[in-house]
């Protein structure tokens, strides 16, 4: 994605002296800008309004239900960014956490709005490394009957990227910014850190 704003505020999240207040504000402002342009496809309708003046014919959203899935635990942080744009959106929560020796996702928890198949879902998670949590996560989301799904991540690596793309290439992705590659230890470089860390103050 291609915003001054949002080049600005990525920078200031991959700053080390960026403290965790700090950050997870802007892990928000971040996630509603992407939402922003993640929902531009939202389908509207017509309506009549009542303005203090006359009465025009104007456009709401068609009600297409929406569903924001986090992925544990720094997912979290980007909930009330695009809560705060799609308030009556349903929220689930997919718990993985990563094998330090191979790299790859464990599923620890799962929890999905008993619609699902009916939504359309935003998966949220900041960084987008191996890809193994996201095409993980997208796995489970489908095997209960959901197709339309987006992801929005705020930092990829190439290696993430190719891998989500190769396993789902239905799934649109958002993306804040590319970044150059993943290290030996699968974080990215140059990234941000571990973000759920930098969110929630934990080392």
């Amino acid at each position: 994605m291609d915003h001054p704003l949002l080049e600005h505020k990525i920078t200031m999240l991959r700053d080390a002296k960026t403290g965790s207040k700090e950050f997870r504000e802007l892990i928000q402002e971040i996630s509603m800008l992407m939402a922003y342009e993640a929902l531009r496809d939202l389908p509207l309708e017509e309506c009549e309004v009542t303005t203090p003046i006359t009465t025009t014919k104007a456009k709401r959203l068609a009600g297409r239900k929406l569903a924001i899935v986090p992925i544990l635990r720094a997912g979290l942080g980007m909930v009330d960014g695009v809560l705060a744009l799609v308030p009556p959106a349903k929220v689930g929560h997919i718990g993985l956490y990563r094998d330090h020796e191979t790299l790859e996702p464990h599923e620890y928890y799962c929890k999905l709005p008993d619609d699902i198949q009916n939504r359309q879902v935003i998966l949220l998670d900041p960084m987008l490394a191996t890809g193994g949590s996201a095409v993980a996560a997208v796995n489970f989301i489908k095997q209960r009957g959901c197709t339309n799904i987006k992801c929005m991540h705020i930092i990829a690596a190439p290696e993430g990227l190719e891998r989500l793309h190769q396993a789902h290439p239905d799934v649109s992705l958002f993306i804040g910014c590319v970044d150059e590659k993943l290290n030996q230890n699968g974080y990215i470089v140059p990234g941000l850190g571990d973000a759920g860390d930098r969110i929630f103050g934990t080392k």
